[in-house]
């Protein structure tokens, strides 16, 4: 893990946090605007977050899902790989893809030894629940099996994770493969960044209000809504949709992590501390301070976290040497 002084990396994620609220004042917020015009702006790199940067070296391919196809978007390590990484990327369901982050998933195959396989689900709310969660579902399924597997180098370590609805998909896919297809073991760890695991609204999201520091209480909802447009908090309950509701036995070791100045702290705090009553092996990483989304924006604690996954991964999955 990359050694770091606490003190001075609180007071840079201080003041990276109040440069990023007056940026954020300077903005229409995502809740007011139509969601192709901010799947816009994130792509030519015109928000909040770095332009993203796409590596020639990616390749794409597509495997069947429910009767649509599922576009993946593969990045594999500079030598032979030693397993695979199923990537689900956030964008509160209703932003984001596969290719928007390709120097992060390039440095988790860099530094793990992972191929990753990140999934290009489908969006919100042009395609509402359950079209992602099916999405990733079907990439599980191709990965875990021989097609897959040979796809990608038959990798001989699975591991999935996600951030924000990443993580939330991620964990609905692991239940999924539990429930749907007796399928337990497969993936070997999981690395869950501050997802939303409680879409009826944990007390963090409830109590955040109207401060936008990447999401606010609006922001929140919007997503939600479109995701599960005409769906009330008790239907929101069912594990399908919010993964801390269910029986988590079963699940494999994870990393839990995410930043105090972030409405869905309690998401991960209650999320880790089911799947560990679940007697599943966890880690959780709180970083002081940290907003949502500090693993996508250019700050040291970013660096940091990453570098303390990564070392869980091998760790977890027997690919560290030492």
């Amino acid at each position: 893990m990359t050694s770091y002084d606490p003190v001075a990396l609180l007071a840079e994620t201080r003041a990276f946090n109040a440069e990023l609220e007056r940026l954020l004042a300077t903005m229409p917020s995502v809740h007011t605007l139509p969601p192709e015009e901010s799947r816009r702006a994130r792509r030519e790199g015109s928000g909040i977050f770095p332009a993203p940067v796409f590596l020639d070296e990616a390749r794409t391919l597509e495997v069947n899902g429910a009767g649509l196809p599922v576009p993946l978007r593969i990045i594999a390590p500079d030598s032979e790989p030693t397993g695979a990484f199923l990537h689900i990327h956030g964008g509160g369901w209703t932003l984001g893809g596969s290719d928007m982050q390709d120097l992060r998933l390039k440095r988790l195959a860099r530094e793990t030894g992972l191929t990753v396989v990140s999934v290009d689900y489908r969006l919100s709310p042009e395609h509402p629940y359950p079209a992602a969660p099916d999405d990733c579902e079907a990439a599980a399924l191709w990965l875990v099996g021989a097609e897959g597997r040979d796809a990608v180098g038959h990798p001989s370590q699975l591991a999935i994770g996600g951030d924000s609805a990443g993580a939330h998909l991620a964990a609905v896919t692991l239940l999924r493969l539990r429930d749907r297809h007796g399928i337990t073991g497969a993936f070997g760890a999981a690395v869950l960044q501050y997802g939303a695991f409680d879409l009826s609204m944990t007390p963090s999201q409830r109590l955040w209000g109207e401060r936008n520091l990447v999401l606010s209480g609006a922001i929140i909802e919007w997503f939600g809504d479109q995701f599960l447009d005409g769906f009330d908090r008790e239907r929101r309950r069912d594990p399908d949709i919010s993964p801390l509701y269910a029986d988590l036995s079963g699940m494999p070791p994870a990393v839990f992590t995410v930043g105090t100045e972030d409405a869905l702290l309690d998401d991960t705090l209650f999320m880790e501390a089911r799947w560990r009553a679940a007697d599943q092996v966890t880690e959780l990483r709180v970083w002081p301070e940290a907003p949502h989304g500090f693993l996508s924006l250019p700050m040291s604690v970013m660096d940091v976290a990453l570098s303390a996954e990564h070392g869980f991964l091998k760790r977890t999955l027997g690919l560290d040497p030492r």
